[in-house]
């Protein structure tokens, strides 16, 4: 039995969709605001299964810590990415935790 279901899934899609150029958001705020606070890791699993079309890249883990197991070159590779948009990302590949998006503030779901 699987741990969410398909309209989280669609959720996850919707929500970073949304999260702007420059900014990013962590795994478990998005499965917060997707109604389920404890599935940070399916967030993550459904970003490596999810569309191609999708900013992925935008979403980090809840220390801005990027993610080793990116296509193509792991943490380098997201940061590059990041990076394209403005965001600075440190030696040790962490991003500034106040670049943090707040959806709440705008009309979302």
């Amino acid at each position: 039995m699987p741990r969410v279901d398909a309209d989280f899934k669609q959720r996850v899609y919707e929500i970073v969709g949304r999260i702007p150029k420059g900014r990013v958001m962590t795994y478990g705020q998005i499965a917060a605001y997707c109604g389920a606070a404890w599935a940070a890791w399916e967030v993550g699993q459904i970003a490596h299964t999810g569309p191609a079309d999708i900013p992925w890249q935008r979403v980090v883990n809840k220390q801005g810590g990027l993610a080793a197991g990116w296509p193509n070159g792991g943490k380098a590779a997201h940061g590059a990415l990041l990076e394209a948009e403005g965001v600075v990302v440190s030696p040790d590949f962490k991003v500034d935790i106040g670049l943090i998006w707040n959806p709440s503030q705008t009309s979302l779901l």
